[in-house]
Order: structure tokens, then sequence, then C-alpha cells
């Protein structure tokens, strides 16, 4: 090569943002999600595929929300296991769990250790079950679901949704066409569980809900231990959920996934409805009007004094929220529902934010409250607490809604935190916070007037006692 003709490359690095790592995360892992999920069926044991500090941190974090016993079984994986597998610590897990609970079925859920080596976990348990399924103990073999739940994708919420769906894919089979409706709730508290239960009740339509933690995760006292709690979806009503007259799938993000919901569909499961959680006082109405159509009756009369007696508190607390600014955070549609229901009561969402990162929040938010705000809401998905403290820090908010890992911005801000969803560790009773119906917004609607007289009492010089 001619000497004269060199010239200097120089190698273009491909551009591309700045790596910035999440910082005080605003949402949970995926195989907590699953976890709870399969906790809300029968006779039911979860149990983790991964190292034993995922299964302890996860009974402890769930532990201190519901205030009830919770085992998560684990595999117990090793430094070792990386490296050749955790095939046989999966299997004697599974022995042990059988040995120990005698459960009818166990939910096992990956985690991001076994993930990322490549355990081929269904391929494992059907070695499993065809090693230990034979000479007459086919009867005491569990069903057992498995469910890929790395926590490096999504949130609890996928999690939890994916369990759902395993347990359907698994265990829903063909069955003759019923008058019974499949509820499925998306993850609400046991008192919203309860109250989702009560209301159908009260139509005369016999639902199955999938999963139902009203009792499994908020149980009574008992004289004696039990290891695995009553309560749960039946699985036999599992198995005939294929035959129902409709779904009802809650969840305004869900519309354009594969959901458990549409699963049933394509198994002849009846018509799907997606609709979103009936938070607030116009997607109450329009979950009753549903139910109406379903039941072929109208709102029983229980029902419309509780909307009655909402309204009168709507007229009543109008002057106390009205023109007041929020910052409302969580799983993106439990974030849907709370700001539907703060923009139909005067106050302003000024900030909307979630960990999960659907794609389908801004959308579901724009549609719920097209009509009732004045300027629309910042909507941001996939962000934690930093990015939520810099955003909002300009907004001037006069409140917080969300769960308690916000209060160090309430705490920093000087302002209310109205504790909803999951998780609430620093109050008593979040488990029993009713946020669903017409009895949940009144509840709410208290809930949040209070806090903001609260505040301007403690505020002000004089010390008030009438307000």
């Amino acid at each position: 090569m001619n000497p004269a003709r060199k010239t200097s490359l120089k190698l273009a690095r491909p551009k591309s943002a700045p790596y910035v790592s999440t910082t005080n995360a605003c949402k949970l892992c995926t195989p907590l999600g699953a976890c709870l999920a399969f906790r809300g069926v029968e006779n039911t044991v979860p149990f983790l595929h991964g190292s034993q500090g995922c299964a302890t941190y996860m009974r402890r974090y769930i532990i201190s929300h519901f205030r009830e016993p919770v085992d998560i079984a684990s595999s117990s994986l090793g430094e070792k296991h990386a490296i050749y597998g955790g095939s046989q610590n999966l299997k004697q897990g599974l022995q042990n769990v059988m040995s120990k609970y005698g459960p009818q079925l166990i939910g096992v859920a990956t985690t991001c250790l076994t993930e990322t080596i490549g355990d081929n976990v269904p391929m494992f348990v059907k070695e499993f079950q065809e090693e230990h399924g034979g000479n007459g103990h086919e009867a005491a073999m569990p069903l057992i679901v498995t469910v890929s739940s790395p926590s490096y994708h999504g949130t609890h919420m996928e999690g939890f949704h994916q369990a759902v769906r395993a347990l359907i894919d698994r265990l829903a089979e063909p069955a003759e066409r019923t008058a019974s409706v499949n509820l499925l709730p998306g993850f609400g508290s046991p008192a919203d569980i309860r109250h989702i239960k009560e209301i159908m009740t009260d139509f005369g339509l016999t639902a199955i809900i999938l999963p139902d933690i009203s009792e499994t995760l908020d149980g009574p006292i008992l004289a004696t231990y039990a290891r695995i709690p009553a309560g749960g979806t039946p699985l036999a009503d599992i198995k005939i959920m294929s035959g129902s007259q409709a779904t009802l799938e809650f969840g305004a993000t869900l519309k354009n996934q594969d959901t458990a919901g549409k699963l049933l569909e394509t198994r002849g499961g009846g018509t799907l409805y997606q609709v979103g959680q009936p938070i607030g006082l116009r997607e109450t109405d329009f979950y009753f009007g549903l139910l109406e159509v379903l039941a072929g009756r109208p709102t029983p009369i229980k029902h419309v004094l509780e909307r009655g007696r909402l309204l009168d508190a709507l007229v009543d607390g109008h002057k106390y929220v009205f023109g007041k600014r929020a910052v409302v955070y969580g799983e993106e549609d439990l974030v849907v529902g709370l700001t539907a229901f703060l923009a139909e009561i005067g106050i302003h969402p000024v900030l909307c934010a979630s960990g999960g990162d659907s794609g389908y929040l801004k959308e579901a938010i724009t549609a719920v409250t097209a009509d009732l705000l004045p300027n629309p809401p910042q909507i941001r998905g996939g962000v934690d607490f930093y990015d939520i403290a810099q955003e909002a820090g300009s907004l001037a908010p006069d409140l917080i809604v969300g769960h308690s890992k916000g209060y160090h911005l309430a705490r920093r801000w000087k302002i209310p935190l109205i504790r909803v969803g999951f998780p609430i560790h620093d109050r008593f009773g979040g488990h029993r916070i009713l946020h669903l119906g017409y009895r949940g917004a009144q509840q709410l609607l208290d809930r949040i007037i209070n806090a903001i007289l609260a505040k301007k009492q403690e505020d002000s010089p004089v010390g008030y006692g009438y307000l």
C-alpha cells in the first residue's frame, strides 16, 4: 500500500442510550406474582425452582402484607447447580412437598437462575411424573403446573397472569355448557375478592373465580396449624371453566395480550368480556350493567342503595377534593382504575406511573379520563421511584395514591399518602383494604378526604377541631 495514501481509520461505535440502573423499583419480581396466583387455588403449594433465597425473600415479603403464614417450597439450588443444572434438586423438592404437604397441585415457577442456565422444567417434571407415578402411586401424584417467570422479564403482574393462564391451559377440559360465569379478577385484595363474590351471589350468578385468595391469604384463626390453608378455587371448578356461559376478565391493559380469558374463549368458555377493574362510580356502573345482562335481572336494591350513598358522599365531599393534584403509582390496571376514580371526584392526577411496561397504560388511562380532565396527566410506564420523584417534584402534588413503598416521597414533600394496593408494609390491615365496587369507592373517598382534612388540620397554627 502506498504510504502516501494512508488514511486514519476511526471505528464508529454503535449509538445507544446510556445504561441507567433501576433505583428503588416500582414493581416486584415475576415469580412472586406467580406464587400469589397459585396461592389462590385449593390445596396448592407454590414451588420456586431456584435458590433458597428467592423463596425466603418472597415468603417474608408476602407475609408482611397479608399477616398470614405463607409457605413457598424451593429446589434450593447452589453454585454447582448453576453449572450442572438443577433437575435432581427439582425432583427431590417435589418429592419432599408431596410427602410433607400432600397437595392436590404444585405450582412450579422458574426464577432468574434457572431461566438463565436453561433448565427445561416441563421436561424435568415429566421425568419426575414418569419416575414416581407408576407402581400404583398414580393417585398420590399431584397435578403439577409449570410457568416460566424470570424476574428480568416483566413484573409480578406478568407472573400472576402467566400463572393463571398456565392453570387454565393445564386443567381446563371440554365441558358441557352451564349458566356459570368465569371471573378472572386479577390481583386484588382478599377484601376485593370477597366483595366480588358477594356481588355475583346477589345477582344470582354462579361464579368460578380464579384465583380466589379471599380465604387463603386472609383466613380466620385456627385451633391447629394447617400446612395448606382452606379455600382457593377448587380444581374441579377450573376443569369445567370451558363450559361457562361467559368469562369476565379484569384488566384494561390486557386487551391486546394472550391472556387466560382469551385462552378460555378459544376452548369454548363462552363470550369473553375484558373490562377495567370496577373502581369508582363509572367503572362500577359499567360492570353492574354487564352483570344485569348476564343475570337477566336488575341490580339488587342493596347495591342501588350503596350507589346512592356514594353519590351523596361525592356531593358532600366535593368541596374538599376539587382541584387537588395527585400522583398515582402501582400496578398498571390498578393505576388505570384509581386514575379514573380520582378524575371523576374532581382530583387532577398529574402523574400516573407504573413499574409495569405493557405499552397500553397511556391508551387505557386516556380512554377512562378523556371527558373528565381539562388537561391530560403525565403517564409513565416502566419507571422506578427515582423517575417518579424526578418528574413529580415539579408538578406540585397535594397527595400521593399508591402502596407503602412511596412513603419516602410523601415524607419528602410533606403531603399525605393514601395507601392502596400491594405491598402495604407500614400499616396494619392492608390486605383488608377494599378498592372495588360502590362500597370500595365509598371507602376510598372517605380515606382521601380525611387525609386531606388531617393535613389541613396539622398545618393550621390554630388547630381547629371543626373543618
